[in-house]
């Protein structure tokens, strides 16, 4: 029996870009299907019923038609949720748009992945509760690794596979997480890590996004571990994420602006 043409899911809209005259070709991650590529033909027309709700960092029901040539056409769009409050804030929106191309990253084509589903609308949601914290995003990005099948190693010894103890270590994303001071792989990829960073990537690890704590990190142990994760991120990834080139302008304009 051949399968239904038309199909029904929930999704995450990442991306679009403008395809042909007048149409949108739509990236979505979908709670059922991974991540999609379809077509939303004339929703770039004044007219379209589809206007609004296709909007980048927007959740939504959808219907489909399966195509030919691997392009799938969105018959109907339902909004369930605009994540209206991250959309008022500069830094928010761009946070956002970093959780998207980072799940755009890590997601894979027809292939769901429901606990990253999940994580991405509970971080743009928290997010859009407090832009200014930066825990929610370091929350994201370990969990992201978690969900991929990527989580570092955070309590023992990758290479001798030793209880961790309190300490300086070391950590390198290439052989797996955290390494302890006599272990040192000849291909490892190094970068110390303090005792202090350690403990809050293991809070991370334990809490819920809801229930992360309100911790008061120094600005060098905040940069720390968002080094750490960026560079356990872009590793995995090969490549660097474009989202974060502007996060990063962002702060030091912040900065600069508390100083002058």
């Amino acid at each position: 029996m051949a399968p239904p043409r038309t199909y029904h899911c929930e999704a995450l809209i990442l991306k679009h870009v403008p395809f042909g005259e007048a149409d949108l070709l739509v990236t979505f991650f979908t709670r059922e299907r991974g991540k999609i590529r379809a077509v939303a033909r004339g929703a770039r027309r004044s007219n379209s019923k589809l206007v609004g709700h296709l909007e980048p960092l927007t959740q939504v029901n959808l219907s489909l038609a399966q195509g030919r040539g691997g392009l799938d056409h969105v018959s109907q769009a339902q909004l369930m949720e605009s994540f209206a409050p991250l959309k008022d804030d500069l830094k928010a929106i761009t946070k956002g748009f970093y959780v998207a191309e980072l799940v755009d990253g890590f997601g894979s084509e027809a292939h769901p992945n429901q606990p990253l589903y999940h994580l991405a609308v509970a971080a743009l949601n928290a997010i859009g509760q407090d832009p200014e914290s930066e825990l929610s995003l370091r929350y994201f990005e370990l969990h992201l690794l978690k969900v991929s099948g990527l989580m570092p190693e955070l309590y023992r010894c990758v290479e001798c596979r030793k209880d961790l103890v309190p300490g300086s270590h070391r950590f390198s994303p290439n052989v797996g997480g955290c390494l302890c001071p006599d272990c040192r792989p000849a291909d490892a990829h190094v970068r110390p890590l303090s005792l202090r960073a350690l403990k809050v990537l293991r809070l991370l690890d334990r809490s819920q996004l809801r229930e992360i704590p309100s911790l008061k990190l120094s600005d060098s142990l905040a940069q720390e571990i968002k080094s750490l994760l960026s560079m356990s991120i872009e590793y995995w990834l090969d490549k660097q994420i474009q989202s974060n080139s502007f996060l990063e302008q962002l702060h030091l304009e912040e900065k600069s602006s508390v100083y002058s």
